[in-house]
């Protein structure tokens, strides 16, 4: 079934230098388990296609039932640069939970809406 991400988690972001720092944590240890098979550097540097020139690294925070990803170059430069007009990278958590994502059914009851 198609969701957003927000339904399934939370999420934080902000920057360093040119980079975007984005946390996803995870409302369920099923969930999280989940994403950690699918949800992908490749499919977040597609989704913000427009907006990372770089490269997308994920790291797995198991104890906090999350995944980071750092978005390089994906802040126009820095400071008032920046494609989004965020220099902070801030509303790049926000965007992430927006995503649409394939969520198996048998996980239903994890969805929060």
């Amino acid at each position: 079934m198609k969701i957003k991400l927000g339904s399934i988690a939370s999420s934080r972001s902000g920057d360093k230098g040119k980079n975007t720092n984005v946390g996803v944590i995870f409302n369920s240890q099923e969930a999280y388990d989940w994403s950690k098979k699918y949800l992908s550097s490749l499919m977040v540097k597609e989704y913000f296609s427009d907006f990372v020139k770089g490269d997308v690294l994920r790291y797995e925070l198991d104890n906090l039932l999350s995944l980071n990803f750092i978005l390089e170059d994906s802040l126009g430069g820095g400071g008032s640069d920046s494609l989004l007009n965020d220099a902070q990278g801030k509303t790049y958590g926000q965007a992430i939970l927006l995503m649409e994502i394939d969520f198996p059914n048998k996980l239903k009851e994890y969805i929060n809406e």
